[in-house]
């Protein structure tokens, strides 16, 4: 006698288990809609407070955004921002301009004393503005041509009242030295050891320089030494 063996299946499925599965319908305040064949979007899967933050992120950039470009034209309107330069080399110049020099003029003037001048202002100028030469004023014995400096004595020597230097080989006091300033060549000349191209080489320096400070000064003309000062030292003055 055969035996059968019975295999049990799994029941067969409902007909409408294999149907298409309907749409969802949308789900109202959501503010997602699914698209026709396709899944819904990266922007409508994120919750509503995350999209709520990235609009308000968006927002505050454009807002940055346009206040930069106002505050630009508002510059641009305005005009460029204006800096202060600092003082100029001509500045300062024009203020020791403005501050003129001094000038002591004294001997054969009618109103000796201190006179404030204007820069470039010359001897004449000065002697101008002490009231002019007196009467017993020896004329050519200043330069009138001669830019003034600051701080300088003027003096306008005397007719006959200059001492001519004492001879070589002789000594000298406080009343026989002779102006360097007012000198003329031959009374050079005769001091000792100067000679003529010396005196020339010291009324050179003076026309140059504009005139003597200090007896010292004469070590800056050319041949003059140490030595030769320490000669001439107690014969000429300024």
């Amino acid at each position: 006698m055969c035996a059968y063996r019975w295999r049990v299946t799994d029941p067969p499925l409902a007909p409408t288990a294999l149907a298409p599965r309907a749409a969802e319908p949308e789900t109202p305040g959501s503010g997602v809609a699914a698209a026709p064949g396709a899944g819904a979007s990266l922007t409508g899967s994120l919750p509503a407070r995350t999209r709520l933050g990235i609009g308000a992120v968006i927002v505050l950039v454009l807002l940055a955004f346009a206040v930069t470009i106002g505050i630009g034209m508002l510059r641009g309107a305005t005009g460029a921002e204006v800096i202060d330069p600092a003082p100029s080399t001509a500045a300062t110049l024009s203020l020791a301009a403005e501050a003129g020099v001094y000038v002591h003029i004294a001997g054969a003037v009618r109103e000796p004393g201190l006179y404030r001048l204007d820069p470039g202002d010359r001897v004449a100028d000065a002697v101008a503005r002490a009231g002019g030469f007196a009467d017993d004023a020896q004329r050519d014995g200043v330069n009138l041509a001669r830019a003034v400096a600051d701080g300088e004595q003027i003096v306008v020597p005397i007719v006959g009242a200059q001492t001519a230097a004492p001879a070589s080989g002789t000594g000298g006091g406080a009343s026989g030295t002779l102006d360097l300033n007012t000198a003329t060549r031959e009374q050079l000349d005769e001091l000792p050891r100067v000679g003529p191209a010396m005196a020339d080489r010291i009324l050179e320096w003076r026309e140059t320089n504009g005139r003597f400070t200090s007896v010292d000064d004469l070590l800056s003309v050319p041949g003059i030494g140490e030595k030769m000062l320490a000669g001439l030292r107690d014969l000429v003055r300024v």
